[in-house]
């Protein structure tokens, strides 16, 4: 089963039943909705195409039932329909929230606008809200449904809060004590908090402090259904993270994350959100801002916010990260940046260091 959506119009992603999924609610190749508020019929108007409008829900139009609560009921429907048919489930639940439009979910929208937010962030903060009322709601049906002690549930967002207008404060302080935000591969744009809950492996409230990405999913989600020897016609990216899961202190600090994105993203200038590509390895983080053809080294361990550019004081380890970052980038062929005066992409990052 699969809730929600992502951007992704005429790809094979457009459509989830053909990624393998047995039923699609709600999903479609908009990223976002148009409006959340069910009042609107979620963005659809009979006899006119609107491409961000919500598929799917059409018994809750023209109701006041938010999106957030009308896919989360739509999803209760589904495991009623497992239940029934005595068959284990796997829920794909990707909220449209927290995104804009920044709909306020009225459920509980009176009480941030008597903290004297402006209606705009309280309405982020009701969509953030409407989010944890989901989850909680789900895994309420579990436990009314004796399913609790053999689900196991993983909560990761798929980027950092959003740190632009029409948000409260100035543009990218929203996540301090990280910098940026969404669209930037500072640590506000990456770094995201993951929960999993695997009743009998993973002890109740302990922390691991192992990196990990989305790309992990794939393999760790397989592992824990106990599918072995399997063959994928791609390659997998991911690491499988159920070994962290199992054995506390078991870290791995020499692998190697990277993220490249030598496009244009919108909002936010071009030296923040766009043309950068970013690698870290243990606490040691790299940023290649492509356009400009700069490097930048953080020590995330002891500068979490980034604060303390260390590319001219440690020159010996901004060689070593631009080396493996160029090396990774040229193993899967990333696409970077194209200089449009000249035609040409841009350096790797390992050549920006003069060679002794």
């Amino acid at each position: 089963m699969w809730q929600g959506a992502f951007w992704c119009d005429g790809t094979p992603g457009e459509n989830p039943l053909k990624l393998g999924f047995l039923k699609n609610i709600a999903g479609s190749a908009a990223g976002n909705p148009s409006t959340f508020l069910g009042e609107k019929n979620y963005g659809n108007t009979p006899g006119k195409v609107n491409p961000r409008a919500v598929p799917g829900l059409e018994k809750y139009w023209g109701t006041h039932t938010f999106l957030t609560e009308a896919i989360t009921k739509e999803a209760m429907l589904s495991l009623d329909t497992a239940r029934m048919l005595d068959k284990p489930f796997f829920l794909y639940m990707a909220q449209f929230a927290v995104h804009l439009p920044f709909d306020a979910d009225d459920r509980f929208m009176k009480k941030y606008l008597e903290m004297g937010l402006t209606e705009p962030e309280a309405a982020y903060a009701t969509l953030v809200e409407g989010m944890d009322k989901s989850l909680g709601d789900l895994m309420d049906y579990l436990q009314q449904n004796n399913l609790v002690e053999n689900t196991i549930i993983i909560f990761m967002s798929d980027n950092g809060g959003f740190s632009r207008e029409p948000r409260m404060g100035k543009i990218d302080t929203q996540n301090g004590p990280l910098r940026a935000g969404k669209g930037s591969l500072y640590e506000g744009g990456i770094l995201e908090p993951m929960i999993v809950k695997w009743p009998g492996v993973v002890k109740p409230g302990s922390i691991e402090n192992q990196y990990v990405i989305i790309e992990d999913f794939f393999p760790t989600v397989l592992e824990m259904a106990g599918i072995k020897d399997y063959k994928t016609i791609q390659q997998t990216d991911g690491l499988s993270i159920v070994p962290f899961l199992k054995s506390k202190g078991k870290n791995n600090d020499q692998r190697a994350l990277i993220w490249n994105y030598p496009n244009k993203w919108y909002p936010g200038p071009a030296g923040i959100t766009s043309y950068v590509s970013a690698m870290r390895q243990g606490n040691w983080k790299l940023l290649y801002f492509q356009k400009e053809g700069r490097l930048e080294l953080y020590d995330l361990k002891n500068d979490i916010g980034e604060k303390n550019d260390l590319a001219k004081t440690k020159p010996k380890k901004l060689k070593q990260m631009a080396d493996l970052l160029t090396k990774k980038l040229k193993e899967r062929h990333a696409q970077l940046a194209i200089n449009k005066a000249t035609g040409m992409q841009v350096h790797y990052p390992s050549d920006l260091i003069p060679s002794k």
